[in-house]
C-alpha cells in the first residue's frame, strides 16, 4: 500500500524517499551526491562550479560511488550550458536543476532524453512560468533558505505554489527533520529539499573550521544582506559580511572585479561568455547594472568559506535552519532518522 512517504516525486526521480539534496556551489560533490542517493534520498551534483568540459567526469564519478539515480544542477545562463545539457543527456542522468534564466531550448533537448527537469523558484509566477516551459517537478525555495532568498515563508510559498501548478512541488527552506518532512506535506508539497542540513553532514567537503562556524551559529546569527552582490543573500554573520555592510562603492566594485577574475579562471570562461552570461542575467532577472557588476562575488566568496575553509573572508550561505543543527552525522544517519520520526509523526497524528 502507499504511504505518504511515496509520492509523484519519489516516482518521478526513482528515489526511496521524497528528501532531495540541493546543488549547492562547491559543497554537492560527488562524493556527497552518492551518499544521499545510497541512503534513500535525491541528490544533484553542483555542475555550476566545474568547467562545463569537466562536468561528463563528475558524473561518471558519482556512477562509480552509486548506481541509485541521482541529477545534475546547471546555471542555464552560464557560458557552456549547452556542453552541461548534452553530457546530461548523454549519460542518462535522471534529472536536471536549474533556476537563473531557463532556456526553452535546452528545456526541451533534456526532455526529449529523457531527463526530468526541476527547477528552483522562489515565487509562486515563477513557479507557474517553469511549469509552462516543461517542469516535471518544482523545488519553492522560502525565505528561511539559503543564499538568494526572496521573504515569503516556505509554508506560504509551498501551500500557494500546490495551488497554483499541477505538477509536483518539493518545499526548501527551513527543513531538517522529519515533522518539518510531515509538514511539507500538509502544506501541499510532495516532499523536501535540504541545502543546509547536508551542508552539515559528514560526506560533505565542508572544512572542520567552517562547520565549527556553522554548528556555533545561533538562529539570530543567521542574517539577510545585500552586501555581498546587491540582492538580498541569507548567511551566517562573519567578518566578511561585516566589512562589506561597511565598504564604499569603490572597494566593492575592486572586490567584484577580483571575483570575476577568479571565476574566469575557475569556470574556464572568457571575458566575452562572462559579459554576455551576465547581460542575460540582468536582462532575466531584471538586475541592476551593479548587481551584475556585483554577481560574481557569491560564487567565488562561496568558494573561499565553504570550500578553502576560511569563515573569515569568506561568503557562508545558510538557511536559518543552522540555527538549531548541533551535529554531523552521516547522509545515511541522517535520511533514516528523518524518515524514522516522519512515520511516527504521521502514526501521532492518526491516532
Amino acid at each position: 500500500m502507499p504511504t505518504p512517504l511515496q509520492t509523484r516525486v519519489t516516482e518521478l526521480l526513482g528515489c526511496d524517499h521524497p528528501i532531495l539534496q540541493t546543488g549547492m556551489g562547491w559543497v554537492a560533490t560527488p562524493k556527497l551526491v552518492a551518499a544521499a542517493c545510497n541512503a534513500g534520498a535525491f541528490g544533484f551534483l553542483a555542475a555550476a562550479t566545474i568547467p562545463p568540459e569537466e562536468v561528463e567526469g563528475a558524473i561518471k564519478e558519482i556512477k562509480a560511488l552509486t548506481d541509485r539515480p541521482f541529477g545534475v544542477n546547471f546555471l542555464m545562463d552560464a557560458p557552456g550550458a549547452d556542453v552541461i545539457a548534452d553530457a546530461i543527456v548523454r549519460q542518462g542522468v535522471r534529472a536536471a536543476g536549474y533556476n537563473r534564466a531557463p532556456s526553452a531550448e535546452l528545456i526541451q533537448k533534456m526532455k526529449d532524453g529523457g531527463v526530468v527537469c526541476v527547477p528552483t523558484c522562489g515565487a509562486v509566477k515563477h513557479a507557474a512560468k517553469a511549469q509552462q516551459l516543461g517542469a516535471d517537478i518544482i523545488i519553492v525555495q522560502g525565505g528561511e533558505g539559503g543564499g538568494h532568498t526572496g521573504t515569503t515563508p516556505s509554508s506560504l510559498l509551498a501551500s500557494a505554489c500546490a495551488d497554483a501548478v499541477d505538477v509536483p512541488i518539493v518545499s526548501a527552506g527551513g527543513f531538517r527533520d522529519g515533522r518539518g518532512l510531515v509538514a511539507a506535506l500538509a502544506f501541499g508539497a510532495e516532499g523536501v529539499a535540504m541545502g543546509t542540513r547536508f551542508l552539515m553532514t559528514a560526506e560533505s567537503p565542508l572544512p572542520p573550521q567552517s562547520y565549527e562556524r556553522y554548528a556555533k551559529a545561533g538562529l539570530n546569527d543567521i542574517v539577510v544582506s545585500t552586501a555581498l552582490d546587491g540582492m538580498p543573500q541569507r548567511m551566517v554573520s562573519n567578518e566578511l559580511q561585516k566589512k562589506l555592510e561597511a565598504a564604499g562603492p569603490v572597494r566593492k566594485l575592486l572586490l567584484a572585479l577580483g571575483s570575476a577574475r577568479a571565476l574566469q579562471a575557475e569556470t574556464g570562461a572568457s571575458i566575452p561568455e562572462l559579459l554576455r552570461s551576465g547581460l542575460a542575467m540582468r536582462k532575466n532577472q531584471g538586475l541592476s547594472l551593479w548587481q551584475t557588476i556585483m554577481a560574481a562575488n557569491a560564487p567565488i566568496l562561496a568558494r573561499v568559506g565553504v570550500a578553502d575553509g576560511d569563515p573569515v573572508n569568506g561568503y557562508l550561505a545558510s538557511g536559518t535552519v543552522a540555527g538549531v543543527i548541533e551535529d554531523r552525522p552521516t547522509c545515511d544517519e541522517l535520511v533514516r532518522r528523518i524518515v524514522e520520526e516522519a512515520e511516527q509523526t504521521l502514526k501521532r497524528l492518526a491516532q
